[in-house]
């Protein structure tokens, strides 16, 4: 299952609001792989593509298609307000703890 915290369903909303994409939802896709897991992308979305999972949030949807769906089930999406890595949402698997070459320390 995917854990959307509640400042990320804040941010999702005020970012829908200030693109006048109210009623819009949020594709997630799969957009690579790294040492530290599955990389992810989004973008607005106004409704589900065939074939693509809907995934209800507190006032909009996320859709992605099944192997984004896998590869989302243990991550936690977050709001981020860092001053070296910058504001936004990130997608993290609570199981990978990262690599060496990322300042992981798994490799």
């Amino acid at each position: 299952m995917v854990t959307v915290t509640p400042e990320a369903e804040k941010f999702i909303k005020d970012l829908l609001e200030k693109n006048e994409k109210v009623g819009y939802g949020i594709k997630i896709y799969l957009s690579g792989m790294s040492c530290s897991g599955p990389q992810f992308g989004m973008s607005f979305q106004e409704k589900a593509s065939e074939g693509e999972k809907i995934v209800k949030g507190n006032g909009f949807d996320f859709f992605c298609d099944d192997k984004t769906m896998r590869a989302l089930e243990p991550c936690i999406i977050e709001f981020v307000d860092d001053p070296n890595f910058g504001t936004g949402l990130t997608i993290r698997d609570p199981n990978v703890k990262g690599c060496g070459s990322c300042g992981g320390g798994c490799c």
